[in-house]
């Protein structure tokens, strides 16, 4: 089995590295939709208060409570498959979260950092019709520090991998498949196998 979590600064790639898990037909488990959920089952919108949420759920039930509930359906998800499980979990954003998942899949979890720099997330975010103006920048800015208060870039440096988003697209989904195939980002291996 091999529990793949991943990690990023916004627009550094994740959503991408899943698309490419979906291709592949892989389960993907997103953090994110946990809070999501969340957020719409207290009566909130989920574009307004999705911070708000994810600082109460930590508050209410600890720094583990959006992995807590994510195991059992990464678990649901391995049990699922034919052959050796493989499931991605996207967005984690603190130790925590990383120990909590260490602890439920010991080593056969695999942390992935995926990265780029600045400049490159704030335009991809533009991109899709999000942080475009100088302001929206500033904004990026301090979403970035709220990720990074919840200790992201001691989850960032903990990496067993790290994913270089800053080449093309069809290279960052290539590494993000070897990942996926064989637990490294070294797409060289291919042309070995």
């Amino acid at each position: 089995m091999r529990i793949i979590g991943t990690v990023g600064l916004p627009g550094s790639g994740k959503g991408e590295a899943a698309a490419v898990a979906r291709e592949e037909e892989l389960p993907v488990v997103t953090m994110g939709d946990v809070i999501r959920e969340e957020t719409r089952r207290r009566g909130l919108d989920p574009s307004e208060h999705h911070g708000e949420i994810a600082q109460q759920l930590r508050e209410e039930e600890g720094e583990t409570a959006i992995a807590d509930r994510c195991i059992p359906m990464v678990r649901e998800a391995a049990e699922e498959q034919d052959g050796e499980p493989v499931v991605l979990v996207d967005g984690l954003r603190s130790m925590a979260e990383v120990e909590r998942f260490v602890d439920a899949f010991g080593e056969d979890f695999l942390l992935v950092s995926i990265e780029a720099p600045f400049d490159l997330r704030a335009k991809r975010l533009g991109d899709r019709g999000r942080e475009a103006t100088d302001l929206d920048r500033e904004k990026l800015r301090e979403r970035e520090e709220r990720e990074l208060g919840f200790g992201m870039g001691e989850v960032i440096d903990a990496a067993d991998l790290t994913i270089h988003n800053d080449d093309s697209l069809e290279r960052f989904r290539e590494q993000v498949r070897a990942v996926l195939e064989r637990g490294t980002t070294d797409i060289d291996d291919e042309a070995h196998q």
